[in-house]
């Protein structure tokens, strides 16, 4: 008897009775892949089977648990990258490293791997490279050493049985996606074979302490293709943002079991692969200009303090619908802002095209970068400037009010190491290098030269 079957999204996971082009649940197209449909009689016998093939658990009392040993991580050399791991790659955790194509991923785990290798055995395994492709990366590193070795699969049977053997401290796995195992009938990359694989990868690095580090590939939006399920089993979920084109790029945890994830690591691409920028905030100014329409952010990456320069040019709209476009900062609350500008202050931009631009490839998601957007986009449709003895922060409310931000004392610490001389923040903040703000109006009156 011919089995049913049903079509299921690879993106979501939701099923169809019919192919569609589009997911009516996640609204990703091309997604729908057919599969077999589990009868009836079938989850009846294995729920059978399972009832009978059980057996009681061995349990023990919390405090004769013994603590796992957290001293003991792998150290990538790159401070940075260290803190977002919460101090290293812990032995027999298992992360998730996602980021666009062309952004570095091979790239920084090709270094890691050299630094690891001195002192531990290592293993990188790629399902999309050939081996002379690896050696090539390696060689332009200087990535080469006794403790490197290579091995090209896509199967995760023998990836697993592999970690199982103990041999090595450290196993790279690039990439979930292209991996696929014999008992699964679906092509790789499918929900069913990502979400087994990794099931299968996590079991074996947990049970031989081995590190494992999987790359995930992302969707057009940015966000981590595949099942939500893999994010929940794996211990660790890094991203890599940042322009590949180009600018920074940042390494932030989006989830981790064993430290913060307010901590960020931030690189920049050379001839030599990615180096680590001690000082952004220094090298994010070198080039700027004091003119109309630039000012100094003093924002937050983690618990790092930052200083960024924002950007806003405002011209006229030669058409009935004026254009809002924004690098590295969120639309949407650009859209808010210009309202807020518009009804609280006499500045008329209904009839004006406005572009905002964050300086070096940076992505601003910190709410107290709202004061510098508006006097940037005031200082620019004005064509007035602000002293450049001036940082700027401060979240702003609807009715156009200053709010307090999160973190002052380190904003300020950091304006005060780059020379500035006062900062245009909260009245709140208690600090004379502090130039007390109440409302937005007041802000732009007073603070905007010609």
């Amino acid at each position: 008897m011919k089995k049913k079957t049903r079509f299921v999204c690879q993106s979501c996971g939701a099923d169809f009775p019919k192919w569609a082009g589009q997911c009516n649940n996640c609204e990703e197209w091309g997604t729908l892949v057919e599969q077999e449909m589990e009868t009836a009689a079938d989850v009846k016998s294995a729920l059978k089977k399972a009832t009978f093939s059980g057996k009681p658990l061995d349990y023990k009392n919390i405090r004769d648990i013994d603590p796992p040993d957290t001293k003991e991580r792998l150290k990538t050399e790159f401070d940075g990258l260290d803190n977002v791991l919460g101090g290293g790659i812990l032995s027999g955790s298992v992360s998730l490293l996602a980021g666009q194509p062309g952004i570095g991923k091979s790239t920084i785990l090709m270094q890691i791997c050299a630094n690891i290798s001195k002192t531990h055995n290592v293993l990188y395994v790629s399902g999309e490279e050939s081996a002379g492709q690896v050696r090539m990366r390696a060689e332009r590193l200087g990535a080469e050493s006794d403790g490197l070795n290579f091995a090209s699969s896509t199967s995760a049977n023998d990836i697993a049985k592999t970690i199982e053997t103990g041999d090595f401290s450290l196993v790279i796995i690039d990439s979930v996606q292209t991996l696929m195992m014999d008992e699964i009938a679906s092509a790789p990359g499918t929900v069913s074979q990502i979400t087994n694989c990794g099931n299968l990868i996590i079991r074996a690095a947990k049970s031989t302490d081995t590190a494992v580090v999987i790359v995930g590939h992302v969707t057009k939006e940015g966000t981590l293709a595949g099942p939500k399920v893999l994010e929940h089993l794996v211990d660790v979920v890094i991203n890599f943002e940042g322009d590949r084109y180009g600018g920074f790029k940042t390494i932030r945890a989006i989830k981790n079991r064993f430290g913060s994830t307010n901590e960020v690591a931030i690189f920049e691409m050379n001839e030599k692969g990615l180096e680590e920028v001690k000082n952004p905030s220094a090298a994010l100014l070198a080039e700027r200009q004091n003119t109309d329409g630039s000012i100094i952010l003093a924002t937050l990456e983690g618990t790092r303090p930052i200083l960024v320069e924002i950007q806003a040019l405002v011209t006229t709209s030669n058409f009935g619908y004026p254009k809002r476009t924004a690098s590295g900062f969120d639309l949407n609350r650009l859209q808010l802002l210009i309202a807020v500008l518009e009804r609280r202050t006499k500045l008329r931009l209904n009839d004006k095209d406005i572009f905002i631009n964050v300086v070096g490839g940076m992505r601003i998601q910190d709410s107290a970068a709202d004061l510098a957007v508006c006097m940037a986009i005031a200082s620019a449709a004005a064509g007035r400037k602000l002293n450049e003895d001036y940082v700027v922060f401060g979240e702003v409310g609807l009715g156009g009010e200053i709010r307090s931000a999160f973190r002052p004392d380190q904003r300020i610490s950091e304006s005060k190491k780059l020379g500035f001389k006062h900062a245009i923040a909260p009245s709140t903040i208690p600090d004379r290098f502090v130039i007390p703000t109440r409302d937005l109006r007041s802000a732009l009156l007073k603070y905007l030269n010609a």
